[in-house]
């Protein structure tokens, strides 16, 4: 067992005392260590029956008979978990990857700087402005993703959570960074700001459910080297983006990515597409409120070479042929689960179109695609045709 151990170099753990005592002993030459589900301290007083809710890599047992049933997720004591983070700082020295829980005292973090110089990925959960201090320690920092902490999830206070003080100090601290994922922050332009002038080989920008003041937007023309940027599950892109002319843009951008945002937002679609007018390639998955009008303001990025929709239940066959016949550099398509785009609306504008791209992928109208491939099943007609009296 302990052969097999040292070959694995990748482990998520859920229990808390294997990794004080077995862990290191059991896997001794690990490089990617999941520590998130461990550090969440199990129920002990609930049925057995109970259910679990589960949002991404969260877990909670439900208490049916509490009101409200759902109660903040718990986790272990900070002083627990920073003696774990101590161990496996003194026993993983290579240790390249850590996705963790961040503590209110940043002795474990601390620890793991010193201890795992070669780090080079930290994913911290819970988040707050100064559980982000000892970030500023690891010298080879290259991706972090950041899971703000939310008052009715974890239980802090309302004062908890990332805002422009903790960015301001990652973005100090981390100046290597290539990649930096912001899950459920608050903050504004100053803290945005921050990460693109001090950040200055900064690539890849994830926000996700963001929780951010309005001009929030125009901060991005600082990031000098982004070349992709991506909107997850947003509720808002930017209450407040100001005039157009005060926007700036992100001139190294390659790629926008949208998915599961609101997009009903006008000013604020037309202001995202504004910063971003040079991508070349942008993907919009599973959004809501992209009508017509709407869908019309990507016409504002006019070197498009690969558009990607899907799931975008709003748009019709005429609303895309009105954007993207007017790109002449558009090289790549791909239409999935769009609903309203119907193989029988297309013009032969757009077919032309198709007949000139290098890659097509089209799957618009599931009910047609369906139908195309039930031809010749027998299957798929009405009872009074389909079955025959014997």
């Amino acid at each position: 067992m302990r052969l097999a151990g040292r070959l694995r170099r990748r482990l998520a753990v859920w229990d808390w005392a294997f990794v004080t005592h077995r862990l290191p002993y059991r896997f001794p030459d690990l490089a990617d260590l999941d520590l998130f589900r461990a550090s969440i301290a199990a129920p002990t007083a609930l049925p057995h029956a109970s259910p679990l809710l589960t949002c991404g890599e969260v877990s909670l047992t439900l208490d049916t008979s509490a009101d409200p049933p759902v109660g903040a997720c718990r986790f272990l004591d900070d002083d627990v978990l920073d003696r774990g983070l101590t161990a496996v700082a003194a026993s993983f020295p290579h240790l390249r990857r850590l996705s963790a829980t961040a503590a209110a005292e940043s002795g474990g973090l601390m620890a793991i700087a010193g201890g795992c110089p070669t780090l080079q990925e930290l994913q911290l959960h819970r988040c707050t402005d100064l559980a982000l201090r000892p970030v500023s320690a690891f010298a080879h920092l290259q991706i972090l993703r950041i899971v703000a902490a939310s008052p009715a999830l974890y239980g802090t206070g309302e004062d908890g959570g990332v805002t422009d003080i903790g960015l301001t100090i990652l973005a100090h601290g981390c100046k290597r960074l290539v990649k930096l994922e912001l899950l459920g922050c608050e903050g504004s332009y100053d803290g945005i700001a921050a990460v693109g002038r001090c950040c200055a080989m900064l690539e890849e920008l994830t926000i996700a459910d963001h929780r951010m003041d309005g001009g929030w937007l125009a901060a991005l023309a600082f990031c000098g080297n982004l070349k992709t940027l991506r909107l997850q599950g947003c509720s808002r892109i930017d209450d407040d983006p100001g005039p157009a002319e005060h926007l700036g843009a992100c001139l190294t951008l390659e790629s926008l990515q949208l998915h599961q945002c609101q997009l009903r937002d006008r000013r604020a679609l037309q202001a995202l597409f504004l910063v971003c007018e040079g991508a070349r390639e942008i993907q919009v998955q599973n959004c809501w409120g992209l009508e017509d009008d709407m869908f019309a303001l990507v016409g504002l990025c006019r070197r498009v070479k690969f558009l990607s929709l899907e799931g975008c239940s709003l748009l019709t066959t005429r609303g895309l042929e009105s954007v993207i016949t007017l790109w002449s550099d558009l090289q790549s398509l791909e239409v999935v689960s769009c609903n309203k785009i119907k193989d029988e609306e297309i013009s032969p504008a757009l077919s032309q179109l198709f007949s000139n791209l290098k890659e097509l992928k089209w799957r618009s109208d599931n009910k047609s695609l369906l139908a195309v491939s039930l031809v010749g099943t027998g299957m798929g007609k009405k009872g009074r045709v389909f079955f025959k009296r014997v």
